[in-house]
């Protein structure tokens, strides 16, 4: 249904059956439904797209303000439920370790604090939450790749200003899309599945200053439009890998680096 449909439309079930055509119709019709055949019909007419005001379970919980005014809405504890589709993000600081070692504990974590502070503003701008930390890591989703391209890339911009002990920041990123089960862990919303064990993973691959996305992120519409229209601007290296977990699959990756 749209713009350029039929305004008032009748539809007419027959002993032959129901018309298989399809018909286009405005946003609001007036529709005749009409029983031609000998015996009683029921007749249901149902909407099968979502509505412009609905919103599914992987775009509420994937938003910060959610988790921000609804912290202690939760599922039940074992209680398991798909959400669609997520972006999931994994992120580390590189030598870290270091860092602590180099200017000492509570400077370092003062410093680690701001990242965090840097992360969860990059992510919010982009519709996305931060789920978890463990340590100086970071787990986060978003509802759409490139959503979840643009807030690392403006994050790891805004911490390559920052120096901490002999350089700036460097952050390590990996980054994948699938389907996604939410769970009540800890008391707080979150999220298991191959998605999130393979973007964690990917982390692992980074080097520092750059993003490992898998195939589902890279080979993303927008996301493939958005690196084509700024090709100069990055430099993009394909890998291919196993995954520790995923013996007998290699995966098709690109490491995603801002040029210099």
């Amino acid at each position: 249904m749209g713009a350029g449909g039929a305004q008032e439309e009748r539809l007419a079930a027959r002993a032959e059956g129901w018309p298989s055509e399809e018909v286009g119709l405005v946003l609001d019709p007036v529709l005749h439904l009409v029983n031609e055949t000998a015996e009683e019909q029921l007749f249901i007419v149902e909407r099968m797209a979502l509505g412009d005001q609905a919103a599914t379970a992987a775009e509420v919980t994937a938003l910060q303000v959610f988790r921000d005014l609804f912290a202690d809405e939760a599922l039940r504890p074992g209680e398991r439920i798909s959400v669609g589709s997520l972006t999931v993000v994994f992120t580390d600081l590189y030598g870290s370790t270091e860092l602590y070692n180099q200017i000492g504990d509570a400077t370092a974590f003062g410093l680690v604090m701001s990242h965090f502070d840097v992360l969860n503003a990059a992510i919010t701008a982009e519709g996305g939450a931060q789920v978890k930390t463990m340590g100086d890591a970071v787990m986060a989703v978003c509802q759409r790749p490139l959503s979840a391209l643009h807030a690392m890339l403006r994050a790891q911009e805004e911490l390559a200003s920052l120096v901490a002990g002999d350089g700036p920041f460097r952050l390590k990123v990996g980054m994948h899309y699938g389907p996604c089960i939410a769970v009540t862990l800890n008391g707080q919303l979150d999220y298991f599945g191959s998605t999130v064990n393979i973007a964690a993973r990917l982390e692992g691959l980074s080097q520092g200053g750059d993003l490992v996305v898998s195939a589902a992120v890279h080979d993303d519409l927008e996301v493939a439009d958005f690196l084509g229209e700024h090709e100069e601007e990055f430099e993009i290296e394909k890998l291919d890998f196993t995954l520790k977990g995923f013996y007998e699959e290699r995966f098709s990756l690109k490491r995603i680096r801002k040029a210099n």
